[in-house]
């Protein structure tokens, strides 16, 4: 039921999410809510099957006693797969948005990827290591009982181990995070600045998805080499938890994972079908 609700509700928190950054006006606004209704539409049409399949395949891996890291990796994988098909589909909007952002709305733009660098700062770099560890831990805590159920005590000390032992440092994550921001900022201002000096939109929407479409690239795969050898290791290790973890389960809360999925499953094609 929440699955759906949040579905349901997904236009309208896409619209107030976007809206966040650049404070859209008029008929500006309009467009930007058609072209997320035209995303959903296409999605719940098109995508909501592929991503019932997923989960029906997920279903019968969670009921296996042993998974491998590999297997989670390959699962993974194909999660990011469904991503980039959602984001390519939605490319060509986000780049008629982007061409009628005013120099203004890049400065709110800005000024919201500082204040959510400071939220970061605030949540998972200030106080001690073993407080940002339990805040970790808590948060994977959260996601394995989410799919498995309550966790015993046993389970409980393996997740506090794996999560000490994760190469993840958020330093190094939000100073990424901040490159790409300012590649974004300077791909809007150089498409603002083209507009300005007389480039129609029709010419500048090429260069526009064009820029998406790196942005895209280097979230997903850093254009630095070691950040990507960090981003590497960090999956590698997310892999090996979400095994390990897993390994432990009980037949009782891996079947509990499988009426999950399926519940989740079931939500996905009722989505499909307009319900």
């Amino acid at each position: 039921m929440a699955l759906k609700l949040g579905y349901n509700q997904g236009p309208t928190l896409l619209y107030w999410w976007a809206n966040g950054y650049a404070d859209f006006e008029g008929e500006q606004a309009q467009r930007v809510r058609q072209l997320i209704d035209q995303w959903f539409r296409w999605n719940r049409r098109e995508a909501l099957p592929d991503y019932a399949q997923l989960l029906e395949r997920a279903q019968t891996q969670v009921q296996q006693p042993v998974l491998t890291p590999q297997a989670f990796c390959a699962f993974g994988d194909e999660v990011k797969q469904r991503v980039r098909v959602a984001w390519d589909h939605a490319l060509p909007s986000v780049a008629e948005v982007l061409l009628t952002l005013s120099p203004e709305q890049i400065q709110a733009v800005e000024r919201r990827f500082e204040k959510n660098n400071r939220k970061f700062r605030d949540e998972f770099l200030s106080g001690s290591r073993e407080a940002r560890l339990k805040a970790q831990t808590k948060k994977m805590r959260e996601r394995l009982k989410d799919i498995y159920g309550r966790l015993t005590d046993a389970q409980e000390q393996r997740l506090e181990q794996l999560v000490a032992a994760s190469p993840y440092e958020p330093e190094l994550w939000l100073a990424e995070r901040r490159l790409l921001q300012q590649e974004a900022l300077q791909q809007l201002r150089g498409l603002q600045a083209a507009k300005a000096a007389g480039a129609r939109d029709d010419q500048l929407m090429p260069r526009a998805q064009q820029a998406l479409r790196l942005l895209q690239q280097h979230a997903e795969r850093s254009p630095r080499e070691a950040y990507r050898q960090q981003q590497q290791r960090v999956q590698d290790h997310n892999c090996l938890l979400s095994a390990e973890m897993h390994n432990t389960m009980s037949p009782a809360q891996r079947a509990a994972g499988r009426e999950k999925l399926g519940r989740w499953h079931d939500d996905v094609l009722a989505l499909h079908r307009g319900s």
